[in-house]
């Protein structure tokens, strides 16, 4: 009986510590607002109709709400298996975003070392968005999706994933941190056609952080492959059309909590034919051929942010972004160029939960009269003439 007694004592030891070993875990964010917008087209995709004030309730003024599971098991001598499964949603309606996807944020599995690094596969984030956007006000940064660039035309802001990807992150060495992806077209026959890769480095000593980071999708204009890296069914595709380079650096400065952070990004697309104007590329087409033969555009982005907290659950928040931009195709050329301001101040209500004020002021000059080039913050309902203002009030849960 006594040996009985001590093999069940002995099997719930061993179970608790394996389980002990491994954890799955529930998280999420709900931010829910309410923005106004002027100038706001009374027809998304036709800016003749005029434009009028607007107001609504706004899921993610500032970050976009998701849930999801991350996972990890020691596999030991260092190694661990690890995944995650992320899902985005509208707080104000309960739809599911990204194209409807269940996980359309993230989904990927790997192996993580803490002497060597992480490697994983699945559907993730390029470096634009996972070394360089935590020094800018966009994206992973302070301000979020309404401070993100025109068109998020450089990913800061994470509007774009990239499918069937390998991905590998080193471990900090000396400050130095490396990392470098591929993502597979999936196609038969044409290894290339939507296929990408990127690649970013960060230095951080002291108060101090570095990071330089690039992006490169390859596409055929006249032979899309709407399921390659860079999906065009799920909603994210940020330009229609040929290769897309973006690449860019940053520098940011901490003093406790508080930051300063200069960002300059850099990107192009070949045979261009439309923008994501809105959240929709319909709300940004461009004038040329319908295959966008001898299209391009390319931009530049030149942001200042910072943040600065007046006591710990007080912070104030600015960022200023020039972008200058060039398009030419066989029927027009334009060189727009935007200036845009942003400004927040955001309170803690607790660690978890915080309420905050943010305005964003745009305008864009030099858009030849292409409607693309219009004012457009964030996904909001784009401008009806060259200027946009928004302001929202919001609240945010993390769990």
């Amino acid at each position: 009986m006594k040996y009985r007694t001590l093999a069940a004592a002995t099997a719930v030891l061993v179970a608790t510590a394996a389980h002990a070993q491994s954890s799955v875990s529930l998280y999420g964010l709900i931010d829910t607002g309410i923005a106004y917008s002027s100038n706001a087209r009374l027809n998304a995709a036709k800016p003749s109709t005029g434009g009028g004030t607007q107001w609504q309730e706004l899921a993610g003024t500032i970050n976009t709400p998701r849930w999801g599971l991350r996972g990890t098991e020691d596999l030991g001598g260092g190694f661990r298996a690890v995944f995650l499964l992320e899902s985005g949603f509208n707080s104000t309606n309960g739809t599911l975003k990204n194209g409807g996807d269940l996980f359309g944020r993230q989904a990927w599995v790997g192996i993580s070392s803490t002497q060597y690094g992480t490697l994983t596969m699945g559907r993730q984030y390029d470096f634009m968005v996972t070394y360089l956007a935590p020094l800018g006000s966009t994206g992973s940064g302070f301000g979020g999706n309404l401070a993100q660039h025109p068109y998020d035309n450089d990913n800061l802001n994470n509007n774009m994933r990239l499918n069937n990807s390998v991905k590998f992150s080193s471990a900090p060495f000396h400050g130095v941190t490396v990392g470098a992806m591929y993502a597979f077209s999936n196609e038969a026959g044409d290894i290339s056609n939507n296929a990408a890769y990127s690649a970013g480095v960060t230095y951080t000593v002291g108060p101090v952080n570095l990071a330089a980071a690039y992006l490169q999708i390859n596409r055929n204009p006249n032979s899309p492959n709407a399921t390659g890296a860079a999906s065009t069914g799920d909603g994210d595709a940020l330009t229609a059309g040929g290769m897309q380079r973006t690449y860019g650096v940053g520098a940011q400065y901490m003093f406790g909590k508080s930051s300063v952070g200069l960002v300059w990004t850099h990107s192009s697309t070949a045979s261009v034919t439309a923008l994501s104007l809105g959240g929709s590329l319909s709300n940004g087409a461009l004038p040329g051929p319908s295959n966008g033969a001898g299209n391009y555009i390319k931009f530049d982005n030149f942001e200042i942010n910072g943040r600065y907290f007046l006591r710990r659950d007080l912070s104030l928040g600015a960022a200023y972004t020039y972008t200058m931009a060039s398009f030419s195709s066989a029927s027009s050329r334009a060189n727009p160029h935007w200036n845009q301001g942003m400004v927040q101040a955001d309170y803690l209500l607790s660690s978890r939960t915080d309420i905050y004020l943010e305005g964003v002021y745009q305008r864009v000059g030099g858009g030849n009269g292409i409607a693309a080039f219009d004012a457009g913050v964030f996904t909001l309902t784009p401008s009806s003439d060259n200027k946009q203002a928004v302001v929202s009030v919001g609240l945010k849960h993390r769990f």
